[in-house]
């Protein structure tokens, strides 16, 4: 079946970074009651990179465009918006866009933050794309980097044994001749955000009291009913509206949330669990940077190719989700 209405816009070039201090399931043996069996059977995860204590989130987002910039020496001429997408930036009220801005020190472009939690790289993305296809913007770069062992609670078991830290960058540009983007599909459920939250000037939210003190509560349970009942519906609109069959996707790459979750996604999409490609095992959930860590693992090995056909889902806090089919190269 056709594509119907692509955008003019694709993606050129993409960079990552992921600290080098490793958190094994052994080191968390050490830090609280868990085992490595249990986490791998539960999660997926078998490590995680853990930020320095004076590595934030900024730093993380800089040395993946610089990674890009290294592989694409001409990938910032020309970049006239910065998005960057992340919950962790290093201070309240000066977006990591600008520090990004500043250090590369791009010429009179706009910068700002975005935050839609884990599901904020494919919230970018869409931005970005929509931007550039409407003439906006011509060259935006857009990057995903959290750095969640900032806000994660060490003597909370069900949480610490998932978060981990990351970044990675594309660049999103006009392309009239092969217009990648194919279909995207946004969405949220706010009367969810109690189930993942972390608390800040308020301590409650709609009047029910928030505990954490600042680090991160998960109600996993609820986390994981909401990604497998609602990614595969909008896993159906993107197909309806890309045009395209199940079949068509090359590679599905998801929010590297829990292999579970992956797995179970997979299953109601009908997607072969041998086309997800996921940051997770290595890497553990790295909130925004998840999906483009996974994606240039998958170009870094060459299982992504040229004119593949990509399908990218992100959910998360708030409770967000959004998805794109994209083709790339």
């Amino acid at each position: 079946m056709p594509v119907s209405n692509p955008l003019n816009a694709r993606i050129s070039a993409i960079g990552s970074y992921v600290p080098s201090h490793i958190l094994s399931n052994a080191d968390l043996e050490a830090m609280v009651e868990t085992n490595d069996e249990w986490i791998v059977q539960r999660t997926g995860m078998r490590e995680r990179r853990i930020a320095a204590a004076e590595e934030f989130t900024s730093h993380l987002c800089i040395a993946a465009v610089q990674n890009m910039l290294d592989r694409y020496p001409e990938a910032l001429n020309d970049v006239d918006l910065v998005i960057v997408t992340t919950h962790t930036p290093d201070l309240p009220s000066t977006p990591v866009a600008c520090m990004i801005q500043a250090h590369f020190d791009l010429p009179a472009v706009g910068a700002y933050d975005l935050n839609a939690t884990c599901a904020g790289f494919a919230y970018a993305v869409h931005t970005a794309s929509g931007l550039v296809a409407a003439g906006l913007h011509r060259k935006v770069l857009v990057v995903g980097g959290d750095a969640m062992s900032k806000i994660t609670d060490y003597t909370d078991r069900s949480t610490c044994i998932l978060f981990g830290d990351g970044a990675g960058a594309v660049v999103v540009e006009r392309e009239e001749e092969h217009p990648a983007f194919l279909a995207h599909h946004v969405g949220s459920d706010g009367s969810g955000g109690k189930h993942v939250y972390r608390t800040g000037l308020s301590e409650q939210w709609q009047d029910i009291p928030l505990t954490g003190g600042g680090k991160l509560v998960q109600n996993g349970r609820e986390v994981y009913k909401f990604a497998v009942s609602t990614v595969p519906e909008g896993i159906e609109h993107l197909l309806a509206k890309s045009g395209l069959p199940h079949s068509a996707i090359d590679w599905f790459i998801p929010h590297s949330a829990n292999l579970r979750i992956i797995q179970s996604i997979c299953e109601k999409s009908e997607i072969p669990f041998e086309k997800a490609l996921y940051s997770l095992e290595y890497y553990g959930n790295t909130s925004a940077a998840s999906i483009p860590l996974a994606l240039d693992l998958g170009v870094k090995d060459g299982r992504v190719q040229a004119g593949d056909t990509l399908l990218l889902y992100g959910f998360g806090g708030g409770l967000t989700h959004a998805g794109l089919i994209l083709r790339w190269g």
